[in-house]
């Protein structure tokens, strides 16, 4: 019999970077802010329930085979406690549809803190597979490079999913983050139905080798390699004419000593990646100006690579 550590709990789960230009459907990593806050509490009568959203502009479905904090709870309930239940209040700040990993969030925030209410009992694999269930449900497709890292925190690289695979890959010390999020809505289906079926054998071959000497770079914490290596050239430019200002915004943040600027996911979040604290807050500012002359509203976030993950917040 499972020994609750205790009925209820509060998470934060983080935003994440999907994509990471080059590495489409297979790299992303977590940022320390934004990010989603689940309550938990456990009852003794059995199933799940979403209780409460708070935020989300009443756009989420409170029911839980609908809702992607929901689907990875009945999953884990139904395996490990089934007997018990849940009730779940989602506290949604990332906007949705913003490129940020909105749906992997508050998933893993769900995840994260009923394996740690019930001691741990769940292994890895089964987290994992829970998440990409409800990406799933949220996407149409069980693209694991938000959740994946918003749920282990860190740089991922996704080797393989059919068997499921994953990579912790090293984070260099000075590696920071500036994500700028134009306020206007790109829907990953929508974003996804526009990117061609084949590709030229050329194009590919360019892109593995930048995927290729982006994941060196970070192992050798060669910041010269990561920019080089920080170029897309099958999605990016499809996803380009989705956002507003986009080249405009990436070509300031280069002239900013970004080492390479693109979308974060499907957009219209746009991240740099850059050496350096002051050198992203710097390339942050010039980001924003862009948007600021057209009165385009905007999120902006200076953040490290989150290396935790969810963690629980004090009531």
């Amino acid at each position: 019999m499972i020994k609750l550590k205790q009925k209820k709990i509060t998470v934060f789960a983080p935003a994440t970077v999907a994509n990471v230009s080059c590495g489409f459907d297979i790299l992303g990593f977590a940022l320390s802010e934004p990010g989603d806050i689940v309550k938990l509490r456990l009852r003794a009568e059995p199933g799940v329930r979403i209780v409460a959203i708070y935020g989300g502009g009443g756009k989420l479905p409170t029911d839980p085979q609908k809702n992607t904090a929901g689907i990875p709870a009945i999953r884990f309930m139904e395996k490990f406690a089934p007997h018990q239940g849940v009730d779940i209040e989602l506290f949604k700040q990332l906007p949705l549809s913003s490129g940020m990993g909105s749906s992997a969030a508050a998933a893993a925030a769900v995840l994260y803190g009923l394996n740690y209410l019930f001691g741990q009992v769940a292994p890895e694999s089964d987290l994992l597979k829970f998440a990409l269930e409800a990406e799933s449900v949220a996407c149409g497709f069980a693209h694991g490079d938000n959740v994946i890292p918003a749920l282990l925190g860190g740089f991922i690289l996704i080797r393989s999913y059919e068997p499921l695979d994953i990579v912790r890959l090293p984070v260099p010390e000075n590696l920071f983050c500036a994500l700028i999020h134009p306020q206007v809505e790109v829907r990953t289906e929508m974003a996804r139905s526009i990117l061609p079926k084949d590709i030229p054998l050329r194009s590919a071959v360019q892109q593995w080798g930048n995927v290729a000497g982006l994941i060196a770079g970070l192992f050798r914490s060669d910041y010269a390699l990561i920019s080089n290596s920080l170029q897309d050239v099958i999605v990016e430019p499809y996803r380009a004419k989705l956002i507003p200002k986009f080249d405009g915004v990436k070509q300031t943040a280069l002239n900013h000593g970004a080492l390479g600027c693109g979308i974060a996911g499907s957009g219209p979040s746009i991240f740099a990646l850059c050496r350096g604290q002051s050198v992203a807050e710097k390339v942050g500012q010039a980001m924003k100006e862009v948007y600021e002359k057209d009165e385009i509203e905007y999120d902006l976030y200076i953040s490290g690579v989150n290396r935790q993950g969810p963690r629980i917040l004090t009531d």
